[in-house]
């Protein structure tokens, strides 16, 4: 379930295997009010938004670990150390978060492999390589590709940006940056959401 933990309202066949249940079994608790949700308007579908579905689980002691025990993994990459320690810190007090941190281009890739983060946020400019590197690299690797890459920098030009999204990053926010901001653009990339 990669990507289910960190999503806001679930399907039937997600709420069902999260829950270990049937579909079945889910929509008839969903049509019996047992599991509380809506439908689509127009359609036929349900959707169960996560409170919704934490309250089903705990009502009937169904083991919450699908949803609650994984935090987004993010790995911070920057040689800055108060940069580093004000991720650290931010991620930590939001309480969604397991962080590990690199200073350069080749500790991002060692960590990158061990912990396999959700996300990565870079800095662009590193002490050995530079972003392009960086994003080429996790590309390429078949068990990192689920990554998200967000790239953070306070030098860069519009077509280092655009180099950037072609190497593989999945977006750019440029220094000085609001952390409230970086934290939500972190969360809605890792739950598959565009801008």
């Amino acid at each position: 379930m990669p990507n289910l933990r960190h999503k806001s309202v679930f399907t039937t066949g997600e709420a069902a295997e999260i829950c270990g249940l049937s579909q079945q079994t889910i929509i008839r608790c969903f049509d019996s009010g047992q599991l509380g949700g809506f439908r689509v308007p127009g359609s036929k579908f349900r959707r169960i938004p996560r409170d919704r579905l934490l309250r089903f689980m705990k009502d009937n002691s169904i083991p919450l670990d699908a949803l609650e025990s994984d935090k987004i993994k993010a790995l911070v990459v920057d040689d800055d150390p108060d940069i580093v320690e004000l991720f650290v810190d931010a991620l930590a007090k939001d309480g969604r978060f397991d962080v590990r941190t690199a200073q350069s281009g080749f500790d991002a890739g060692v960590e990158a492999n061990r912990f396999r983060p959700d996300i990565v946020v870079l800095d662009y400019m590193l002490p050995d390589i530079n972003g392009n590197v960086v994003c080429r690299t996790i590309r390429q690797s078949r068990d990192l590709q689920h990554i998200r890459i967000l790239i953070i920098s306070g030098v860069i030009n519009r077509s280092e940006v655009d180099q950037l999204l072609q190497a593989g990053a999945d977006d750019f926010i440029k220094k000085p940056f609001n952390i409230q901001v970086v934290i939500d653009r972190i969360v809605e990339l890792v739950q598959g959401k565009a801008r």
